[in-house]
């Protein structure tokens, strides 16, 4: 939990909400509203795009925090809102996977909030939420679980539930502690009696870094991290607009800096939060090198194909993360032949767009996607 405020961080804040806040997003909104008329994108979500990218860049992590509810409190009244409208609508099996359930982990900091009734699940998905290691969950990840999942599961007769996982955000705790939790997750998975083989893991944004971190750290173990050993691949992995280098210096940045929510100091701040101040620069840092595969070397990439069966990775055209999330993708499948990958360039999407789209509580584009994904896994389980 993020922690209390001083009278004077409060007064700092309040300057910040009331002066400098306003004017930063008018003027982001002026410009993006020009790029997108003049690229024929759809203006609505690009505008929800600039109100981000001021947040991001004008508050802290802890100030981030401080205005948003936490991941248990989201987790909370997402449940009991759904819950509500289910029993309204008379959705008897919507109800029955619409549970408040907490897991605590072993580290006592960390526990997974469950979407759907693990105990009849016959599929998991082990999910990591973005938000650049300083912002809590929305309830748009949840009604993306829910959707591109749960549901899924439902219309092809398999019970899917999803484990959400809660980790300690920055600066609190640096990596790599987030990286120790998605690992306790996924052993406390595998000591409930579900194989591999049922499990998906994957996440947005710097959930997709976690994924991806987690994914090397089962080919090559991190040194200060549990070792899990899998009897065999896990059935997936997904990587939606991931964060899988420090770099911002790609084509990407530079073409979709102004229009996107991220940007260049955005990203380079939450290095500083995820790593440390002094890491950001120093590129040989073992640390740093660990968080992010593509500024490793490709040892762990090529092992890919022992430790997951399928992998899916998209990314917004309209995105900074666009180039490395297409560099990393194409670098897994080079490397591994037989690994079943996927890649979806979204031809009028931003970062994220997915998450978006669960905010909005709608099956768009990039849901419909995720789902067709999803549909075509637990397909192979039906004989």
């Amino acid at each position: 939990m993020p922690l209390q405020f001083s009278t004077s961080e409060k007064l700092g804040l309040a300057l910040r909400l009331t002066c400098l806040a306003p004017w930063q997003i008018f003027f982001s909104i002026v410009r993006t509203l020009l790029i997108a008329w003049n690229r024929g994108v759809p203006v609505r979500l690009f505008l929800v795009c600039a109100v981000i990218k001021v947040v991001l860049g004008t508050f802290s992590p802890r100030q981030i925090q401080y205005l948003s509810l936490s991941t248990k409190d989201t987790y909370k009244s997402w449940v009991g809102r759904k819950t509500a409208e289910a029993k309204k609508n008379q959705n008897r099996a919507a109800l029955d996977r619409l549970l408040y359930d907490v897991e605590p982990l072993e580290d006592g900091r960390s526990s997974l909030l469950w979407v759907g009734n693990w105990r009849k699940a016959k599929k998991i998905v082990l999910f990591f939420h973005g938000g650049g290691y300083i912002s809590p969950l929305l309830p748009g990840h949840l009604e993306w679980c829910w959707r591109a999942y749960v549901v899924a599961g439902m219309e092809m007769k398999t019970e899917v539930a999803v484990a959400v996982l809660e980790y300690t955000l920055c600066p609190e705790a640096r990596h790599p502690v987030q990286l120790r939790q998605a690992t306790s997750a996924l052993a406390h998975l595998l000591s409930k009696g579900f194989g591999p083989r049922d499990i998906v893991i994957g996440g947005d944004s710097a959930g997709g870094n976690l994924t991806s971190q987690l994914l090397c750290h089962l080919v090559e173990p991190h040194p200060t991290v549990r070792r899990v050993t899998l009897s065999e691949p896990l059935l997936g992995a997904f990587l939606v607009s991931p964060w899988v280098t420090k770099r911002t210096d790609d084509a990407s940045f530079k073409e979709n800096a102004w229009v996107d929510m991220l940007s260049g100091p955005t990203m380079d701040n939450s290095t500083r939060a995820l790593l440390g101040p002094t890491n950001i620069n120093e590129t040989s840092h073992e640390s740093a090198r660990l968080a992010f595969p593509l500024d490793r070397d490709n040892s762990c990439l090529r092992g890919m194909s022992s430790i997951v069966n399928h992998l899916y990775v998209t990314a917004g055209s309209h995105e900074v993360f666009r180039d490395q999330a297409k560099t990393f993708a194409n670098e897994v499948e080079y490397l591994n032949p037989k690994l079943n990958v996927r890649f979806d360039m979204q031809k009028r999407q931003a970062h994220d767009f997915i998450l978006l789209e669960g905010q909005e509580e709608r099956n768009g584009e990039c849901m419909q996607e995720m789902k067709v994904w999803m549909r075509a896994l637990l397909a192979l389980d039906i004989k």
